[in-house]
Order: structure tokens, then C-alpha cells, then sequence
């Protein structure tokens, strides 16, 4: 029990491959079918905006950022795909929030604000933060440490219930007006680019339980409706900014941790290949592929 709580711990706190692109690369489209739109969607610089859902934390082989940030997330992903002359500026770091778009973080190293990485050279920009600010690592260290006391009941939503209403979903609620202000900011400064805001994954399964998500059997409902909170306050947040929204949650469906082989986030750890509670490779390279579907279809 000590070394699932000692991961556990580490996880939660973390968060706090393809082919060169046949439009890119020149191989998929004969010449005189190549639009004008796939010329268009060329991407020379590309900036990564994120926390460790982006930064592929525990994926090897990491890289010397002090983000947990790995060589082979999806970011890395993305720009291989697009083409092999696409520089990625790759600054998602663990433990990332809204506030650290403006703002440097300590948390691992010193590292600058996100944003100060954008500017008008930058073709593509997509930022994926907003599940620290709504509280993941209350969620996945707070209700596991309370399953124990009510098995069958919910323990973990009754610890959230305030006079004024649910004090987890609040924090999810206020997810949409700070990333709209992110989202814009981005914007302004990079105003040519195509700007997308890349969702969450589900990791709780549609029903059922497992030991890899050591829960009481009724807050499984409550950690399934944080993440659907959070997916609509994304939606609408890209909404107000004009962005494109990346809807990780619906192709998620299926690969929840209790999924086996098929899960795309790992459950309690420990593992060699992610940190606990965090994406997969194939998780990257699934979402890698949504984002390059999205550079190819914009108009």
C-alpha cells in the first residue's frame, strides 16, 4: 500500500510517431491536385502551450526541461507530421495553470511565462491547460485517500459539498473565463496564427470499476462528471476566444484507465512507460493526429 500511495502522490504532483506529412513532405498529392488551402496550412513555427496532458510526462525519453516534458509527446508528434522543416517551441510544463501562461513557474525549475514564446513568426499555436486550475490533484489524491471510509457510497463528493454548492465543479466553472483571456492573448500576439485548444481525455470508464482506479463506487459518477465539466467550460472558452476546440473527451471514449490494453491514461502506478494518472505514447499519438486533422482542414 505505501508504494501505490508513494506513486500516486508522484503522479498527481507531475501534473500540478509518424511519417513526415504527405502535404508537408509532398508525397500524398500529386502536384497539380495540391489546393491552395494545403499550401496554405504549411507550418514553420509551431508553439506548444500546456501542462504535463502536453508535455507527456513520464513518457520516455524525457527531455533536460525540468518540466517532465517528453521527447516524444505530442507536440514532437504533431511537427513531424506537419513537416519535417516545422520548428516546434515546445514550452507545456508539469504542474502548469492558466496563470503560467503570464506568469513564470517554479514548481520543477525556473521557467518563463508560456506566452513569452509567442509572437507574430508563429503559425500554429495550441494550448491545452485548465485541469490544474479545477483541481486535478485534489480529485486523484483526495478521493482514492477516502474510498476506504465508504466503499460503496460516495465519500469524495459529500468532502467537496460547501453551503454554497460544490467546491470542485466551481474550480471547473471558472476554467472558461481564464482561458478565454489566454486564448486571446495568444491571439494578439500571434495574429495570423491558427490557434486550437486541445481538451482533456476521460479516464473513468462509462461504467463499472477497477483497481487501477481505487475509488468509491459512487464517486467513479462524480470524477466522470469533473472531466465532463471541464470539457464543456474548454468548448465555451474556445467559443468566446474564436479558437478551434479539440474534443480529446469523445475520442477518448473506450480507452478509460479501466480499458486494459486499450486505456490511454495509466491509473494508480507505478509504470515505466507514464506517471500515474497521466496519458500513454498511444494517447499522443491519438491526439497528435486530431490536431494535425485540424491544420488540414481549416479554411
Amino acid at each position: 500500500m505505501k508504494t501505490t500511495v508513494t506513486w500516486v502522490f508522484v503522479g498527481v504532483l507531475v501534473l500540478l510517431g509518424g511519417q513526415p506529412d504527405a502535404a508537408g513532405a509532398g508525397g500524398h498529392f500529386a502536384a497539380d491536385k495540391r489546393s491552395s488551402l494545403q499550401q496554405a496550412r504549411v507550418v514553420d513555427r509551431y508553439v506548444a502551450l500546456g501542462d504535463s496532458y502536453t508535455a507527456g510526462a513520464g513518457i520516455p525519453p524525457a527531455s533536460p526541461s525540468g518540466c517532465f516534458r517528453s521527447a516524444r509527446n505530442y507536440p514532437a508528434r504533431v511537427a513531424e507530421r506537419l513537416s519535417r522543416r516545422t520548428e516546434v517551441v515546445d514550452v507545456s510544463c508539469g504542474a502548469a495553470t492558466t496563470s503560467n501562461a503570464e506568469s513564470a513557474q517554479t514548481t520543477f525549475a525556473s521557467n518563463p511565462p508560456q506566452l513569452s514564446q509567442v509572437d507574430a513568426r508563429a503559425d500554429l499555436v495550441t494550448v491545452s491547460l485548465g485541469v490544474n486550475d479545477a483541481g486535478f490533484a485534489s480529485l486523484f489524491s483526495q478521493c482514492p485517500a477516502l474510498a476506504a471510509y465508504d466503499p460503496m457510497g460516495a465519500p469524495c463528493r459529500a468532502s467537496f459539498q460547501t453551503p454554497t454548492g460544490d467546491l470542485l465543479l466551481a474550480g471547473v466553472h471558472a476554467v472558461r473565463e481564464r482561458l478565454a483571456r489566454v486564448l486571446e492573448e495568444v491571439q494578439t500576439r500571434a495574429p495570423r496564427a491558427q490557434v486550437l485548444l486541445v481538451g482533456y481525455p476521460q479516464p473513468v470508464p462509462e461504467s463499472g470499476t477497477c483497481a487501477q482506479l481505487p475509488l468509491a463506487a459512487g464517486d467513479y459518477a462524480y470524477a466522470r462528471e469533473f472531466f465532463v465539466a471541464l470539457d464543456a467550460s474548454m468548448r465555451l472558452a474556445a467559443r468566446d476566444a474564436g479558437a478551434t476546440y479539440i474534443d480529446v473527451l469523445t475520442a477518448s471514449r473506450g480507452h478509460d484507465i479501466c480499458a486494459g490494453r486499450d486505456a490511454w491514461v495509466l491509473g494508480a502506478g507505478p509504470s515505466g512507460r507514464t506517471a500515474p494518472y497521466h496519458p500513454f505514447a498511444r494517447e499522443q499519438r491519438a491526439v497528435a493526429a486530431l490536431v494535425v486533422d485540424a491544420v488540414k482542414s481549416a479554411r
